[in-house]
């Protein structure tokens, strides 16, 4: 085997589960999105979906400009993981979940029919009597 057919066949043992879990991470967020009622397949869309995650979590959609300045973005994702656990009715500990070990806590959140989405950072809306 040459070395180039060597080095392709490496490349397609790591790109084929990489293309799985990425896969398997869209359905998650998809899943995710449509708890919340929103569209899943804006998940898909790359700026759109973070608007689109800002709406579930209630912030402002120019939070996504703050996202792009370098280590004010780090803060602002671990906030908005924070208020989409909360948003989920989650706690701290699941936000380290999604942070640390989201292969795991992803699909708990998208499949567990015992979590439900509670209102954008776990308030729920007024309701009119």
């Amino acid at each position: 085997m040459s070395p180039a057919a060597q080095i392709m066949a490496l490349l397609a043992a790591i790109m084929i589960p990489l293309l799985i879990v990425g896969i398997f991470m869209i359905v998650c967020m998809w899943m995710i999105y449509s708890k919340a009622n929103k569209p899943g397949w804006a998940c898909i869309i790359p700026i759109y979906s973070i608007v689109v995650l800002l709406e579930i979590v209630g912030k402002p959609w120019w939070w996504l400009l703050l996202m792009l300045i370098p280590i004010v973005n780090i803060v602002i994702f671990i906030m908005v993981l924070n208020l989409l656990s909360k948003s989920f009715g989650q706690g701290v500990g699941f936000t380290l979940g999604l942070l640390f070990v989201g292969i795991v806590f992803y699909p708990i959140l998208a499949f567990s029919s015992s979590i439900k989405y509670v209102g954008p950072g776990g308030v729920a809306p007024a309701t009119i009597a």
